[in-house]
């Protein structure tokens, strides 16, 4: 099982950025997948969840209406789509799946900041 994050990057206040996550090792369309994060000296919180499918989603009361969460099982690829970005929303932002055990991508970093 492998999971690679990407798309992080510096962005300002009330901008928007893209994470992707791509998938391989095992049967990606079967398999909920998770993007979680972690800020300095916090504990990783669970941003969003999106079933095998996509046809059902939640979201962390801190990012609703903001960021969407959706994938495209064609491709073996899950998406964060983040909106009006806070400084809060600064992290480490992981791909996550849970095949009998957890299973973590390396992380992708996301600033935001003026």
């Amino acid at each position: 099982v492998q999971l690679v994050e990407s798309g992080g990057g510096l962005v300002q206040p009330g901008g928007s950025l893209r994470l992707s996550c791509a998938a391989s090792g095992f049967a990606f369309s079967t398999f909920a997948m998770s993007w979680y994060r972690q800020a300095p000296g916090k504990e990783r919180e669970l941003v969003a969840t999106i079933t095998s499918a996509g046809g059902n989603t939640n979201y962390a009361d801190s990012v609703k209406g903001r960021f969407t969460i959706s994938r495209d099982n064609a491709k073996n690829t899950v998406y964060l789509q983040m909106n009006s970005l806070k400084p809060e929303d600064t992290a480490v932002y992981y791909c996550q799946t849970r095949i009998y055990r957890i299973y973590w991508g390396q992380g992708t970093q996301v600033t935001v900041s003026s």
